[in-house]
């Protein structure tokens, strides 16, 4: 049986843009300060390993090559020397820790919007790949598919997500409630207070809490040794020097604002959550149990992985070693 209640932190911070690792230092003192102030749970935001790729909405289409090279160099293999550090440092601070990276295999060219979980005992617990990348975003990364939108039994409850407008997609939505999440992860670059708002409707509509982090990141962030980097951000208004404006926040499944959302600042947000409160709840509106009707709505999830490579051969039994005194 999982605890109770449970602090938990949201960590809004801005990566080393596109070095690997400088965000991952960064992340390791962050992921020590959130454990020291007691948080049993710490997530980070969106492609913060080792950064988003902001040049998707500034240039067209073909003038990207330097800064997909560069990401692309910059990714993380999974498993691999990153998530051995990661799952180091949630072994040694005991949390249990939500990580966004850009992925790449080991010898592949794509890269892919991932969240990584782990728990307290340094264990990989799992991830997952966005399904869809947004828009522009299609130019950068490539799509998840159903084997990895799972839902991970821990000692703080029952962990899952889904990874910035992933949140708006009612089907995706309803596969994460339907395996019984306690704690809804939502790593995003989503600013805004419509945001704000789609979050406390998913904390109602799914009657679980709701931890929302996203980057605080101002221009002046990225390094000077970034390609081409005076032309990632126009600067215009709203938002002047701040590329992206933050707006983390933790929501009980009441739709009520635990903290946050914090705006154009890093820092770390905390609250404690109420598991048990939670789970009575359901009691008024449980969206896959008794306020279902299985009768006339049902939902087919694919979750076979797809691999790039089936190999027959492999598939087919291994010849034995021809004993050599039968022979001659």
């Amino acid at each position: 049986m999982s605890e109770s209640m449970v602090k938990v932190a949201a960590v809004q911070a801005a990566p080393v843009f596109l070095d690997l690792e400088a965000s991952l230092g960064k992340a390791l003192a962050l992921i020590e300060k959130a454990a020291a102030e007691g948080a049993r749970l710490v997530v980070f935001p969106e492609a913060f390993l080792p950064a988003w790729p902001a040049w998707v909405d500034e240039v067209l289409p073909g003038e990207d090559a330097a800064w997909h090279v560069r990401l692309l160099e910059q990714s993380v293999v999974v498993p691999g020397p990153v998530t051995e550090q990661l799952g180091a440092a949630a072994r040694q601070t005991g949390v249990h820790l939500v990580m966004g990276v850009d992925e790449r295999e080991e010898h592949g060219s794509t890269v892919y919007n991932t969240m990584l979980y782990f728990g307290p005992d340094g264990r990989l617990l799992g991830k997952h790949r966005k399904l869809m990348p947004t828009h522009a975003e299609r130019l950068v990364w490539g799509m998840g598919d159903g084997s990895e939108l799972q839902v991970h039994q821990t000692a703080v409850g029952r962990i899952g997500g889904l990874i910035c407008w992933e949140n708006y997609m009612p089907l995706a939505r309803f596969a994460v409630y339907a395996q019984g999440v306690d704690i809804w992860v939502a790593p995003t670059l989503a600013t805004h207070e419509f945001w704000v708002a789609s979050m406390r409707h998913i904390a109602r509509e799914g009657v679980c809490h709701v931890i929302a982090v996203a980057p605080a990141a101002r221009f002046s962030d990225v390094p000077d040794s970034v390609p081409e980097r005076d032309r990632l951000w126009r600067g215009v208004e709203p938002h002047g020097e701040w590329m992206l404006d933050g707006y983390s926040v933790i929501v009980d499944p009441g739709g009520t604002v635990l903290a946050g959302p914090l705006v154009r600042e890093e820092g770390i947000l905390y609250a404690t959550l109420d598991l048990d409160a939670a789970r009575a709840r359901k009691r008024l509106f449980d969206p896959v149990g008794h306020y279902n009707r299985p009768d006339v709505f049902r939902l087919v999830v694919d979750d076979r992985p797809k691999p790039h490579l089936v190999s027959l051969a492999r598939s087919e039994p291994v010849p034995a070693t021809p004993d050599p005194s039968s022979e001659g």
